[in-house]
């Protein structure tokens, strides 16, 4: 007669059942330990994902503001000549602006002292540039939005009008209030600068002066030899150039640190 050993299946069956819960055991603790790996990787992720997104709103923001920018320019530009319209001034459009060249008798000879029949000239490039839409961009309500987001990311716009003086190569005589050519240039460029703020009120931020004496002539007076041609490529060369120039720039350091 047959007889089980229910002592040994038993046991067997215990031991089966152990080794069953070793092994989810085993398994549960390496998915516990693999589990930080995978949340991690979500959050790395996502964290690309947020920069890629700000990377991709900037561009955007810049390349609108720039349009933006590109576009009032012309506007300015063509209200500019079609309200300058002299014999000697002339109005060109440039890369980052506008240039406006002025020459003639703008000054008394060997002097920095405007000559007082351009005054009303002088005002009318200023209230040009005062009352364009360029530069009252940040007034504007419909501009705040684009302007807040490339500040945000340490970008902003910036707006100069920048007036540079330039003289003949004719010596100045000893009696001549200014040593060089070179400091007669920036003193009248820095007079242009200072009756344009008086008539428009501009803050002096946006203004600059330069000098560059007798050294960016138009024409090189050196290889004309008819005296005529001349005095005429040296009239030419007596001028004042202001310029209206915008731009995007990044914010230094400094800047960046105290939110200026």
């Amino acid at each position: 007669m047959f007889h089980l050993n229910t002592d040994i299946i038993i046991k067997e069956a215990e031991t089966l059942d152990f080794n069953h819960q070793k092994t989810i055991t085993i398994d549960e603790r390496r998915a516990k330990s693999t589990a930080w790996a995978l949340t991690f990787a979500d959050v790395v992720t996502l964290l690309l994902t947020f920069f890629v997104l700000l990377l991709v709103m900037l561009s955007d923001a810049e390349k609108r503001l720039s349009t933006l920018v590109e576009n009032l320019l012309d506007e300015t530009y063509e209200k500019m000549t079609s309200g300058l319209v002299y014999d000697n001034i002339s109005v060109e459009r440039e890369t980052k602006g506008i240039k406006i060249t002025i020459t003639g008798n703008l000054f008394k000879s060997t002097s920095a002292e405007i000559d007082t029949s351009y005054y009303s000239v002088l005002h009318q490039i200023g209230q040009l540039i005062a009352e364009s839409d360029l530069m009252n961009i940040h007034s504007e309500v419909k501009h705040r939005d684009l302007l807040k987001i490339i500040d945000q990311h340490g970008v902003e716009l910036n707006m100069e009008i920048r007036c540079e003086g330039h003289t003949d190569d004719a010596k100045l005589p000893p009696s001549a209030k200014y040593p060089s050519n070179w400091e007669l240039s920036a003193a009248r460029s820095l007079n242009i600068v200072r009756l344009m703020n008086k008539h428009v009120g501009m803050p002096e931020k946006y203004f600059s002066a330069l000098g560059y004496g007798e050294h960016r002539p138009v024409i090189d007076v050196s290889k004309i030899s008819n005296f005529t041609e001349k005095q005429r490529a040296r009239a030419m060369n007596r001028r004042v150039e202001i310029y209206l120039d915008a731009f995007l720039n990044e914010k230094t350091d400094l800047e960046v640190q105290y939110n200026i």
